[in-house]
């Protein structure tokens, strides 16, 4: 997948003689081979509830009375982390992504980050997304037994582990154009669970 991105970078840099394209597509190539990877979840609030700072026993009949009964929407919204890891030797630049999140095979969300992040080489930075679903709606559309197992691993009450899959499709500028990646770039951890 890299090297049909790559390769089409190349075309475009004989094709195009400007430094700052050049530039722009250097960053590029740097930005498609960051290494992605789970930092953190915070922010979690589930129907307004604010679990920030972890579950408190009061908290566990509520989300448990939450998650088994019939509302007809039960807002989940967290900030995912990310770190972006720059190993090469000049920098990185992120102007905006698009995302598909995936959890346990249940296609959770989709989105799209208008952020810019300059990752100078050989630096990590943090990369923020702001995540609002409706669990309720997943529910409908979805196994509730395995939406109330994700919604559980969210809030610290899981027994097993989730398995996700983010995919990122990052924008970048060339010249003054915003481009976006042609292909997603996958990001995989698990999270949650006592096992």
């Amino acid at each position: 997948m890299k090297k049909r991105i790559f390769a089409a970078l190349v075309a475009v840099f004989i094709l195009v003689g400007c430094d700052s394209v050049q530039q722009g597509l250097r960053s590029t190539y740097n930005l498609i081979n960051c290494e992605y990877s789970y930092k953190s979840i915070t922010g979690l609030s589930v129907s307004g509830m604010n679990l920030s700072n972890g579950l408190s026993v009061t908290a566990i009949p509520k989300i448990t009375s939450i998650l088994s009964g019939t509302a007809t929407s039960i807002p989940l919204d967290f900030t995912l982390n990310l770190n972006v890891k720059n190993p090469n030797e000049s920098a990185a630049l992120l102007h905006g992504l698009q995302y598909i999140i995936s959890i346990d095979d249940i296609q959770f969300t989709t989105g799209a980050v208008n952020q810019t992040l300059n990752i100078g080489a050989g630096q990590t930075q943090t990369l923020p997304l702001t995540i609002g679903v409706d669990l309720a709606t997943l529910m409908k559309n979805n196994s509730k037994d395995a939406v109330v197992d994700i919604a559980k691993n969210f809030i610290g009450m899981g027994s097993k582990k989730s398995n996700v899959s983010l995919q990122l499709k990052p924008t970048f500028m060339i010249g003054n154009t915003p481009v976006s990646s042609p292909v997603y770039i996958p990001v995989n951890f698990s999270f949650g669970g006592s096992k």
